[in-house]
């Protein structure tokens, strides 16, 4: 294969070839149902051995984007089975998460569990379990134009808040949706004109947690995540893949 066609992109490692396969995958340079090249043409294509292909066709598999056939070769899974939890997935699918309205797949998730384990959290949080959402929210209040600053610490506030229900599961999902919460949040927070409105009400949510008052945990949380409904759509709006719809 020439120089100029396939081998533009040339990758010596292997974590760098499994981003590049992954991303012309959510690209659809190899689209759903397609199968991907040959381990030879992969090879001349990326630059590099069939070891590092094959390690990197693993990574992918087991990340649902692709699933090796026997005797076939290796095919594009639907995006309904890729891990789109997973902190590299959602690196690898970038500015299409708009395009596949994650975000708002992730604020309905949220809108079915964050109330209900706020509610639980008033009841069940301990001191300690309080002190570091409201270390949180300081960090929020104190970040002020820095966005990275304060989405990290909204993350660490929405995920305290689930451990802190003490719900098994609600604690388990902490974990596994902590990647696609730093996405959703990150994104609605740069759509925001002034932080200022989401900062209170986490503040009110803090101040709920410390009286035990149920009730106000769990508006708390649907007021808040009415704030956060709102940005996405200003968002995704905002975003150049939403333009001539």
């Amino acid at each position: 294969m020439p120089e100029g066609e396939g081998s533009v992109r040339r990758p010596r490692v292997q974590k760098n070839v499994t981003r590049t396969i992954a991303t012309d995958i959510c690209a659809d340079v190899f689209p759903v149902g397609a199968f991907l090249p040959t381990e030879n043409e992969l090879c001349l294509r990326y630059g590099v051995s069939r070891t590092v292909i094959r390690e990197s066709l693993k990574i992918l598999e087991s990340k649902g984007l692709v699933r090796g056939r026997s005797r076939v070769g290796t095919v594009v899974c639907p995006k309904e089975e890729w891990n789109i939890l997973d902190q590299q997935v959602l690196e690898w699918i970038g500015p299409r998460i708009f395009e596949l309205d994650l975000l708002n797949c992730v604020l309905d998730a949220r809108r079915a569990i964050e109330p209900f384990a706020a509610e639980f959290a008033a009841e069940r949080a301990t001191l300690q379990e309080v002190a570091e959402i409201e270390r949180a929210w300081e960090e929020m209040r104190d970040a002020e134009g820095d966005l990275e600053a304060f989405t990290k610490a909204d993350v660490a506030f929405h995920a305290g808040l689930l451990k802190a229900s003490h719900n098994q599961v609600f604690m388990q999902l902490a974990s596994i949706i902590r990647a696609a919460l730093e996405f959703s949040l990150h994104a609605s927070n740069e759509a925001a004109d002034a932080r200022g409105e989401a900062v209170e009400i986490h503040r009110q949510l803090v101040e709920a947690l410390r009286l035990r008052d149920r009730q106000a945990a769990r508006e708390c949380s649907r007021r808040m995540l009415d704030i956060a409904a709102r940005d996405i759509a200003i968002a995704v709006r905002n975003h150049p893949s939403s333009n001539g719809r």
